[in-house]
């Protein structure tokens, strides 16, 4: 059964809505989060070279998948941040708690970046 009672419609209308709304949340991270311009120059800075580092298919889909990791997972924190803000710009512990939750998966999607890339390097050169 189609719902057509939906804000968003369905169908290709709403794959259209859905791409649009993924345009303006890139638009919006790209103006207002200096984190993401800054992984968004390192994923575009890396992706020449993991077409040099790879040894296979495989390995490269490896590792730009973990560049676009850190991506999602920052458009995810920054996400947060801004509906933190939107709630209340007071100091409350719990808006500090997943501010600072989001701050370390966004870390942690780093380490993973540093851990493939590393040993593609160390393999590379070993």
């Amino acid at each position: 059964m189609i719902d057509n009672n939906k804000p968003n419609g369905g169908g290709l209308k709403r794959v259209f809505k859905a791409t649009y709304c993924s345009y303006l949340g890139y638009k919006a991270a790209i103006k207002e989060e200096a984190a993401f311009r800054q992984e968004l120059l390192l994923c575009v800075l890396l992706f020449p070279a993991s077409i040099w580092l790879a040894s296979d298919l495989i390995h490269w889909a490896l590792l730009v998948s973990v560049l676009l990791l850190v991506l999602i997972v920052e458009l995810l924190n920054s996400a947060i941040e801004a509906l933190t803000d939107r709630v209340s710009t007071e100091r409350h512990v719990l808006s500090g708690r997943a501010k600072d939750m989001g701050s370390a998966a966004v870390s942690t999607s780093l380490v993973i970046v540093a851990v493939v890339w590393g040993v593609s390097l160390y393999l590379k050169f070993a």
